[in-house]
């Protein structure tokens, strides 16, 4: 008897019109969030995700077993490479994945997308900790009601604005950007591949709201197929939609962020 791994996924929007992603190797599963640019950067935040997820999978499939670190390191150095980009002027992305060796399961996170495991949740807020009065200013704004409108725009100009000054420096924050440095501080743990029958890897965009409304029973979520993660999805747009349109139950940068997640269970063969 052996174990296949079994990944079902989602997003919302679907690809051409989201910074999301979601990646498959044999072995591997990848998450990817671009960062929205409110302020101009060199290249979209898609072509950013789109050429750092292409050597993610090429890393891997040259080297299944590399260390994950390593694996990220290098495929943001050639992402900056081909792309032409320099730190701090450059699309960013957080980056989830889950590996597994046959023996075990490597993870690694680096800035807010998560992983949920049997064992806990896995995610980087250190941006959190960064910006703060810019934050509560929009998030002040919401409150009282004024919505999406230009002046929530500027202040997220604003706010991230004041982000990069604490980017991929030692007293600030992670992420993958240009700086290949970003991905040796990324969170990484292995973890018993008989004692993890579940994961789930999903960007902020989802696990946010599912967590306000009381949706984020993880292992129930890794037993949903596709179709059922798409429903989930489309659930959570339509609350957004109909239900706080302006920000108000849940303060968010935007009213519909994009929505990916991935779930990767064990089944025996």
């Amino acid at each position: 008897m052996g174990r296949l791994m079994r990944v079902a996924k989602a997003m919302l929007p679907d690809v051409s019109s989201s910074q999301d992603r979601i990646l498959t190797t044999p072995t591997a599963v990848i998450v990817l969030d671009g960062a929205s640019a409110f302020v101009p950067v060199a290249v979209s935040p898609a072509t950013y995700v789109d050429t750092l997820g292409r050597f993610l999978v090429e890393g891997l499939s040259a080297e299944p077993e590399i260390g994950l670190p390593n694996l990220l390191a290098e495929a943001i150095s050639q992402s900056a490479s081909l792309l032409g980009l320099s730190p701090g002027s450059s699309p960013s992305s957080t980056v989830a994945i889950a590996r597994e060796d046959g023996h075990g399961l490597d993870l690694l996170v680096l800035g807010d997308s998560q992983i949920a495991t049997p064992h806990g949740i896995y995610v980087d807020n250190r941006l959190a900790h960064f910006a703060q009065p810019q934050r509560d200013a929009y998030r002040d704004r919401l409150a009282a009601g004024h919505g999406y409108d230009g002046t929530h725009r500027e202040l997220l100009r604003a706010l991230q604005t004041e982000q990069a000054r604490h980017r991929n420096i030692d007293s600030g924050f992670w992420i993958a950007e240009a700086a290949p440095a970003a991905a040796y501080h990324a969170i990484t743990l292995r973890v018993d591949l008989n004692a993890t029958p579940w994961l789930v890897l999903a960007t902020d965009g989802a696990y946010r709201p599912m967590r306000h409304l009381g949706l984020d029973d993880w292992a129930a979520i890794a037993a949903r197929d596709g179709v059922g993660l798409g429903g989930l999805l489309k659930d959570l747009d339509r609350w957004e939609k109909q239900d706080d349109p302006d920000g108000l139950a849940l303060p968010r940068a935007k009213r519909h962020d994009d929505k990916a997640i991935a779930t990767l269970r064990y089944v025996t063969s």
